[in-house]
């Protein structure tokens, strides 16, 4: 039953928000209903007992218990943000400065409505032990993002939203296909598409039809998850999303696409055809960072940017899961260490648009005078999201390196590091201009609501914290989560 609430709650708050006309009224409802998803997320991940938080339909283990209380967090994070930034533009017109074709915005009402509904489909996803209910889940985010994408209304942000719902569709009908091989190789074995089930009889499902399962969830799941050659929706959406959309799509839509992929990733391990699974996922991490690396060296939008570099790390997780084993362990605390960053970022990237009023990169200097507190929140964020020490992701990053080293995968391991290198030349350079470079004539100035600025810099401390010492009951989800995926276990 509680985990029934922490998926109904924000979908009935949704749709009651629908028909509230105040503001002030709808902000608080929403503002309510994230907290209390988040009290509820962090309760139930975190108690001991395992067999009460469960039952037909849903159940928590190692990875949902790390994935939901991430998720919820940073969608509270974005809820706090979004509502500063309603504050500060006085009705949300936040984020429309450079979309200068802007007719109108959408009602807050329907942005309010789909984060709340969007919020309840990834719970659903990342809760989901049924296979096929996961799939109608993340489905279910597509369209609930949608208008999100939409929110400017502008032909920019018709051209996004038309080819993000036409890929992602693309993408989980494919997915589909993997479904219904799912159901073929458990023909006669069980009828049941759960991941207990499944696991449990793994051995005695069809080797042929569960290689091309994973070949479709990968394909179908990976376009939702940005892995290249299917991430082209991502940039567009990314860009042209308001500021905190943008930052759950990265920190934590992704995060539910690979979760799908993870799941039938265990059914593989569980049935001892992981050979076959860590070959591809190599090829398509390192595709991935490749691809993103060359559109970051030459990248005149910031937002765009930041997307390109969600492509990378995107590639950088699923080479790690290709890995396995201590690859594996590096791939969950690097979902979880760009989450916080990317988050952060496209958040701080949305105070740079309010004050500037242009996402273009030339258009933004001297952002250390301008706006002192987002110049080092933004120049923190590159550090941290390029895998610079103290913070979070450097360890991740190297705990992948350690592991394609230990295999002796040393051409992986090479075009790891230089992939790597040309992404951090790239963003060093943007970064670099953006906050010291030479004063424009006419410097911007404009103040930022308070709400605007702390659930960035939370973010940002909470990167930073997971390079200095991770909390242990994390650390032990994560090393659970990783023994969960590789060895097929329940």
């Amino acid at each position: 039953m509680m985990l029934w609430l922490l998926i109904c709650i924000p979908f009935a708050a949704g749709a009651l928000s629908y028909f509230i006309t105040a503001n002030r009224v709808r902000r608080t409802l929403w503002f309510l209903a994230a907290a209390t998803h988040l009290f509820l997320s962090f309760m139930l991940a975190f108690q001991s007992d395992v067999d009460t938080v469960k039952d037909s339909w849903l159940a928590m283990d190692a990875l949902s218990r790390i994935f939901l209380p991430l998720t919820s967090l940073l969608f509270t994070a974005a809820t706090l943000y979004a509502i500063g930034s309603f504050e500060n533009s006085h009705g949300g017109k936040s984020d429309t400065a450079a979309n200068e074709s802007v007719p109108r915005l959408q009602p807050e009402s329907v942005f309010t409505g789909c984060m709340l509904v969007f919020l309840a489909s990834m719970t659903t996803v990342i809760l989901s032990h049924r296979l096929g209910l996961q799939w109608v889940a993340i489905e279910a985010t597509t369209l609930a993002s949608t208008p999100l994408i939409y929110y400017h209304q502008g032909t920019r942000s018709l051209e996004a939203a038309w080819k993000y719902i036409l890929l992602c569709s693309v993408g989980i009908a494919v997915a589909l296909l993997g479904i219904f091989s799912l159901a073929l190789a458990a023909g006669g074995v069980t009828s049941e598409l759960t991941v207990e089930s499944l696991v449990t009889h793994a051995t005695r499902l069809d080797p042929r039809w569960l290689k091309l399962v994973f070949i479709f969830i990968l394909v179908g799941y990976g376009s939702k998850m940005g892995l290249a050659p299917l991430h082209t929706w991502l940039p567009d959406a990314h860009s042209e999303a308001p500021s905190a959309v943008s930052a759950l799509l990265s920190g934590a839509l992704l995060n539910c696409a690979f979760v799908g992929i993870l799941r039938v990733l265990q059914i593989l391990n569980a049935a001892g055809m992981g050979d076959f699974g860590q070959h591809i996922l190599i090829f398509f991490g390192l595709f991935s960072m490749g691809i993103a690396a060359i559109f970051i060296l030459r990248q005149p939008d910031y937002k765009r940017l930041l997307a390109y570099s969600s492509v990378e790390h995107m590639g950088i997780i699923i080479l790690g899961t290709g890995l396995a084993q201590g690859g594996m362990f590096g791939s969950l605390l690097h979902a979880v260490n760009h989450s916080f960053v990317k988050a952060m970022l496209f958040m701080t990237a949305g105070n740079i648009l309010a004050v500037y009023a242009t996402k273009r990169i030339d258009g933004v200097r001297a952002l250390k005078q301008t706006a002192p507190v987002v110049a080092v929140l933004w120049f923190g964020g590159f550090l941290a999201i390029t895998g610079s020490p103290p913070f979070g992701t450097f360890l991740s990053e190297f705990s992948i390196l350690q592991e394609a080293v230990r295999q002796e995968r040393f051409v992986t391991a090479g075009l790891y590091l230089f992939f790597l290198l040309l992404v951090f030349i790239g963003m060093a350079a943007t970064f670099s201009r953006m906050t010291f470079g030479a004063p424009q004539s006419e410097q911007p100035a404009k103040k930022l609501h308070p709400w605007s600025l702390v659930p960035p810099a939370f973010l940002g401390i909470a990167a930073l914290m997971m390079g200095v010492f991770i909390p242990e009951q994390l650390d032990a989800l994560l090393h659970s989560a990783a023994e969960l995926i590789t060895r097929g276990a329940l």
